[in-house]
């Protein structure tokens, strides 16, 4: 299945590797938010279309800095978790982007 035309329409940086995509948005203003879920809700009626179907479970808000607000967003009719780190590449990362927990877990 080729996912050519995922990114059609999307306003954030969406990142796409062989089983995972990622979805960076910028919120300094509410309207920030707003865009987020509008892709999110592109990237779920892509996937209907083409009768694809995103991993629930794996799906995770990492709301970065601390004056970020913890919007809720959704992919479908689902809720997506928010989640105070996430392993990216391998490498386990915070909300500050510190990469301290990731070094802790290794040693």
């Amino acid at each position: 299945m080729s996912i050519n035309g995922m990114d059609s329409g999307i306003e954030c940086t969406l990142s796409k590797f062989v089983n995972d995509t990622k979805l960076c948005g910028a919120v300094d203003m509410p309207e920030g938010q707003d865009v987020i879920q509008r892709d999110l809700d592109r990237l779920e009626k892509w996937a209907s279309v083409h009768l694809m179907r995103f991993n629930y479970a794996k799906c995770r808000v990492l709301h970065v800095d601390q004056g970020n607000p913890w919007y809720r967003y959704r992919l479908g009719d689902e809720k997506i978790e928010c989640s105070p780190a996430k392993k990216d590449l391998g490498v386990l990362v915070d909300e500050k982007l510190h990469v301290n927990w990731h070094c802790t877990l290794t040693a």
